[in-house]
This record gives C-alpha cells, sequence and structure tokens, in this order.
C-alpha cells in the first residue's frame, strides 16, 4: 500500500464538476428521447403493460369501482326487516335525474345497525338483511323504470345504521372502444 506523499503536487480536475452534471443530463435526455422514439412502433398497450408489470402492478379481472359523486339514502327501516315503511319517492326522481347520463351507474348498498336483533330472522345474517333491504330499494328503482337494469350493483355495507345508500358514479367507457 503506498503512503500519502506530501511532496506530490494536486492534481487539479481535468473538467470542472458542473460539466460532468450537465453532460449526465445529456445523456439522460438523449437517453429519454430515443426511448420515445422507439417507443412509437411498439404496440402502446402491450408497452404500458410491461411498464405496469415491471412495477409490480398487474391488470386485474374485476373492474374498479366507479368513484362515487353523489349519494342518496332510505333510512327508517324497521329492526330486524328489509321492508320499506313507505315508497321513496324522493329518491325515485333523484335516481331517474342523476341516471340521464348513460355513463352513470347506480350502487346500491344496504347496511345494518350491528346490534344482534338487526339481522335477517331465517338466517340470522346481518349481512343477508343487509342485502335484502339493497335489494327491496333496487326493486323500487327497476319497477318505477326509474333507473336501467344494466346499470345498478348491490353490495352490503359495513354496520352502521339501518339504511340503504344508492351512490352515483361514472362508469369507464368499454376498454375496447375508443372514442
Amino acid at each position: 500500500m503506498a503512503a500519502f506523499d506530501p511532496a506530490l503536487p494536486d492534481i487539479a480536475p481535468a473538467r470542472p464538476v458542473w460539466l460532468m452534471t450537465l453532460a449526465d443530463l445529456a445523456l439522460l435526455l438523449v437517453g429519454f428521447f430515443v426511448f420515445l422514439q422507439a417507443s412509437e412502433q411498439l404496440d402502446k398497450g402491450a408497452l404500458a403493460k410491461g411498464m405496469r408489470e415491471g412495477f409490480g402492478v398487474y391488470d386485474r379481472a374485476v373492474a374498479r369501482e366507479p368513484m362515487a359523486v353523489s349519494a342518496g339514502s332510505v333510512t327508517g327501516f324497521a329492526v330486524g326487516s328489509a321492508v320499506l315503511r313507505q315508497p321513496p319517492d324522493a329518491l325515485i326522481g333523484w335516481a331517474r335525474d342523476s341516471t340521464r347520463d348513460p355513463r352513470v351507474v347506480l350502487r346500491v348498498a344496504g347496511a345494518v345497525d350491528g346490534s344482534a336483533d338487526d339481522v335477517d330472522p331465517v338466517t340470522g345474517s346481518g349481512a343477508v338483511l343487509a342485502a335484502d333491504r339493497a335489494r327491496a330499494v333496487a326493486t323500487v328503482l327497476l319497477v318505477t323504470h326509474a333507473v336501467p337494469a344494466d346499470r345498478v350493483t348491490l353490495s352490503a355495507a359495513r354496520p352502521g345504521r339501518r339504511a340503504v345508500t344508492v351512490t352515483t358514479g361514472f362508469a369507464a367507457p368499454n376498454a375496447g372502444h375508443r372514442q
């Protein structure tokens, strides 16, 4: 191992540091333009899929649920019952107005209050009762022709209150069609 000799002259760098940084940035920029040029001849869908997979994101078989834009609800269910006490006329009008745009879909989510009494009387399940409440409201919306059947989805919400929440969202256009 050679020892440090103070008699040797200091060697000045051949190029300033800022010039090396500028050269690195220029090379990155050239590489980016080469990537852009090369990607023009590639299938953009395959390129995007490869990028997603490279970062560990894989296509899901289930489509993502539309983000809720507005909401309405029906309350007043009796404990352990999915029977509507009165017709939800305000909700029907709201749903009819909301779904005039053909891209709008409705998500109807039933819920229970979480108590031991607020369950389906036959099965003893809160989830079944929540689904029955959602089905009852969806049936009213469909029978009154407020919403087309293919734009309604049903689900059960977390326990909270004896209600059905109806949310609107914009559905993504079909992946195979361009507008």
